[in-house]
């Protein structure tokens, strides 16, 4: 998530439960499907539904590209490719900005000042090439649950952002994440509610009830090594939370089913 792309800090005066998700589509997406100025806090419930939008999108590529037919690994990495058109590389973006501030500043202004440079490090380039890899590999190895295992991963993996917004301080006082604004607890519950159905529904209840914890434990340690590099969050890590929680739900799946668990 970059500070160029900052929304209006405006709040809507009357809560349409449509219009934010419309909102929340063109915050994370570059649909162009109506979106208004309601603060991106006020739609985070509509965060998990979005990313089950996604999930279907690159499970379907993938899915289309195997029938062409191409090798289970490119046609993987099309459908990585396709996503990220989808998404403006938006997360990838934070993903790559944080590690390169985590591992190149010395200490917390650094670090942000880092961050918020447009030029990319070896860091950065480094955690893109491992993200890339890691999610086509894990979904090239599920065949048939490919397409559930990305709905599931999309969807619970951006649960984990307005959870990050309610439990961290604001590591800057400008940026994308102060103009989004501070989730309510209503609205994480929701969320969170949302992805775990959606997990479930696509991977059965065991797979899905696990697929759940490791993406906590992998925003929980994104979280914790937030607050001790940058004393909290900004769009930065929350894009990092969201492709490192995505990668760790894709790997899980793929180590399920390599157990014939699923």
């Amino acid at each position: 998530m970059t500070d160029s792309q900052q929304p209006s800090p405006q709040h809507a005066t009357s809560r349409s439960p449509v219009q934010e998700f419309r909102t929340a589509t063109a915050f994370l997406t570059r649909l162009h499907v109506g979106g208004d100025d309601t603060a991106i806090s006020r739609t985070c419930w509509a965060f998990p539904v979005v990313g089950a939008g996604v999930g279907a999108f690159g499970g379907g590529i993938f899915f289309l590209s195997l029938w062409l037919p191409l090798p289970p690994l490119v046609a993987a990495l099309v459908a990585v490719t396709a996503m990220i058109g989808l998404t403006g590389a938006l997360h990838e973006d934070g993903l790559a900005d944080t590690v390169d501030g985590f591992g190149g500043g010395r200490d917390a202004n650094r670090k942000l000042e880092i961050m918020r440079d447009s030029r990319i490090g070896a860091f950065g380039v480094l955690a893109l090439i491992l993200g890339v890899g890691l999610r086509a590999g894990s979904v090239a190895s599920l065949a048939e649950i490919a397409l559930p295992a990305w709905i599931a991963a999309a969807a619970i993996s951006r649960a984990t952002l307005p959870a990050l917004m309610a439990g961290l301080p604001l590591s800057s006082a400008s940026g994308l994440a102060a103009s989004a604004g501070h989730p309510s607890r209503r609205d994480i519950i929701l969320g969170s509610l949302i992805a775990i159905v959606v997990a479930v529904l696509a991977l059965g209840i065991g797979p899905g009830i696990v697929a759940c914890v490791v993406t906590a434990a992998a925003a929980f340690c994104v979280a914790t090594l937030a607050r001790r590099q940058i004393h909290g969050y900004n769009g930065d890590v929350l894009g990092a939370a969201q492709q490192i929680s995505e990668i760790a739900v894709l790997l899980c799946v793929a180590a399920l089913n390599g157990r014939g668990v699923l």
